[in-house]
């Protein structure tokens, strides 16, 4: 039984990855990658859904016209991080949120039409009870 969930698990794998590469690529196409039938790709993609293993599908545009920044926070000690960081999504320009490890505590990806915007939505940040610093470095450029 082992041996075969360590066979499904490298297929989910493998799944996964053609995914990532492009999440609009059909079942039937993954399924000849895969050496699988149709239905076993739909039931397994449908499988990493109720697990929680895929959350979302999505996009990514192209964001050239675009400014963004990385946000570095640090939090109140006596303030839940997890508290700060789901106030932090509701920012607008917040693009995502990662908790870290390490000198700061969350990671923020922020985007907006032009530096004005950028720096609107850092403001918000630094507003949030129990932020009590930031470090923002501008992206120049995105490489993908």
């Amino acid at each position: 039984m082992k041996k075969k969930q360590e066979g499904s698990s490298k297929l989910d794998d493998l799944l996964l990855s053609i995914l990532r590469q492009d999440s609009r690529t059909s079942n039937t196409k993954a399924a000849q990658k895969l050496n699988l039938s149709e239905s076993a790709v739909r039931r397994r993609i449908s499988n990493l859904v109720s697990s929680g293993k895929i959350r979302k599908f999505t996009i990514e545009v192209d964001d050239t016209g675009l400014s963004s920044a990385i946000t570095m926070v640090s939090v109140n000690p006596g303030v839940a991080t997890r508290e700060v960081s789901t106030k932090l999504k509701g920012v607008k320009g917040v693009e995502a949120v990662y908790e870290t490890a390490g000198q700061f505590d969350i990671a923020v990806l922020v985007t907006g039409s032009n530096i004005v915007a950028v720096n609107e939505t850092i403001e918000g940040i630094r507003r949030i009870q129990g932020v009590i610093s930031t470090t923002t470095s501008m992206v120049l450029r995105t490489i993908r």
